[in-house]
C-alpha cells in the first residue's frame, strides 16, 4: 500500500521544556527543539519509521522549507509539497514535564489563494494514479474553502481510494458528508460535531450513534484511551501508563497506527491495540517518531482492549 498524507497547514513546532511553568512570570527553560510538523507531516514521519512507503503533499512556505526537506530526506519520504510564497507558520509548545502538561500556541498559517488551492487539488489527483490511501489531516490555512476536504474526499472516493480524515470544526462536519473511509476525532472535536458535552467513554459511545455510514471511526480520549468502531464492532482500547514527555502529536500517532493497521488488514481489536501503542510510544518523546520495535511490542502487549456491547455507526 502506498500512502499519501496531505497537510495544507504545516507548522514548525518549537518545543520548550519549562518545568513548573508559572503563567505571567519569568520561567526557566530546560531545553528546546525545532521540529517540522503539521498533522499530515507527523503521520508520514511515523509511518516511515514503521516501514511504509509514504508521500507527502500540501502547501509549504518556500522561505523556511529546509527543515522539512531534511526530515523527508532522512526518512525516505517522497516530497510532493507545493511551495508557496511566505514562511510556514510556527507553533509554540511549552512542555511542563513535572506536571505532565503541554501548552500549545498555534498560529493561523499562510494566506492562500484559489490558484494555489487548485494546484493542490490537481496534485492530489495526480498522486491518486499511483497511490492507494490518502490521509487528509490538520486545519485549513486562511483562504482555503471550508469544503476543501469534502471535495478531495469525494474525488478520491470516486477513484476508489481509501481516505482517512483527521480535522476539526466545520471542515470535519463537511468532510463527513463525503463519507471518508476513516475518521479520528478526539473527544473535544466529537463534542463540537454532535453539539453535546462529552467527557467520558460512555458519553462518546452514545454520541457516535448520530454518525452513520463510516467504515472506521476512532475517538481518541487522551489518558482514557480510545474507542474504535468498525463494521458493527466496537472496542475500548486503554493504554498502559507511561512517562509523558509531550502529548503533542499523540492523535497523529494514533492515525498513523490506524493506517498501519489498514495496511496489515487487521481486525478491530488488533487495530486498536496497534494504534494505541503508536500513540503511547509517541508521548514518551518529543517529535513525531516511533520508539524502537521492542518498546512498541511491549506497549502493544500492555494495551487493554475491551469489547463494547454495541458498535454500529
Amino acid at each position: 500500500m502506498k500512502v499519501v498524507t496531505v497537510t495544507l497547514n504545516p507548522a514548525l513546532d518549537l518545543t520548550v521544556r519549562s518545568d513548573h511553568l508559572q503563567i505571567g512570570q519569568v520561567n526557566q527553560g530546560q531545553d528546546m527543539q525545532l521540529n517540522p510538523a503539521g498533522k499530515g507531516v507527523n503521520v508520514a514521519s511515523i509511518l516511515a519509521d514503521w516501514g511504509l512507503r509514504v508521500t507527502v503533499t500540501g502547501l509549504l512556505g518556500e522561505e523556511n522549507s529546509e527543515t522539512f526537506e531534511r526530515l523527508f530526506a532522512k526518512k525516505g519520504i517522497a516530497d510532493h509539497f507545493i511551495r508557496i510564497p511566505g514562511s510556514t507558520r510556527l507553533g509554540l509548545k511549552i512542555v511542563d514535564e513535572a506536571r505532565q502538561e503541554t501548552t500549545d500556541i498555534n498560529l493561523k498559517g499562510i494566506q492562500v489563494a484559489p490558484p494555489q488551492v487548485e494546484s493542490l487539488r490537481k496534485k492530489v489527483l495526480t498522486l491518486a494514479e499511483t497511490h492507494d490511501l490518502f490521509v487528509l489531516a490538520g486545519s485549513l490555512p486562511p483562504g482555503a474553502p471550508e469544503d476543501l476536504y469534502f471535495t478531495l474526499i469525494r474525488d478520491l472516493k470516486a477513484l476508489g481510494k481509501k481516505v482517512v480524515l483527521d480535522t476539526s470544526g466545520r471542515p470535519l462536519e463537511l468532510g463527513l458528508k463525503a463519507r471518508p473511509t476513516a475518521v479520528k476525532p478526539n473527544l473535544h472535536e466529537l463534542s463540537q460535531l454532535t453539539q453535546k458535552t462529552l467527557s467520558t467513554p460512555e458519553d462518546a459511545l452514545d454520541a457516535v450513534k448520530s454518525l452513520q455510514g463510516l467504515e472506521w471511526l476512532v475517538v481518541s480520549m487522551g489518558e482514557q484511551g480510545a474507542l474504535f468502531f468498525h463494521e458493527g464492532e466496537a472496542v475500548h482500547a486503554i493504554p498502559p501508563r507511561v512517562v509523558v514527555k509531550s502529548t503533542v502529536g499523540a492523535g497523529d500517532a494514533m492515525v498513523a497506527g490506524l493506517v498501519a493497521a489498514l495496511h496489515e488488514g487487521l481486525e478491530v481489536q488488533e487495530a486498536a491495540r496497534l494504534a494505541t501503542a503508536f500513540s503511547a510510544g509517541s508521548i514518551q518523546q518529543i517529535g513525531a517518531n516511533l520508539p524502537e520495535a521492542n518498546v512498541l511490542q511491549e506497549l502493544q502487549s500492555h494495551v487493554q482492549v475491551v469489547t463494547l456491547a454495541s458498535g454500529r455507526v
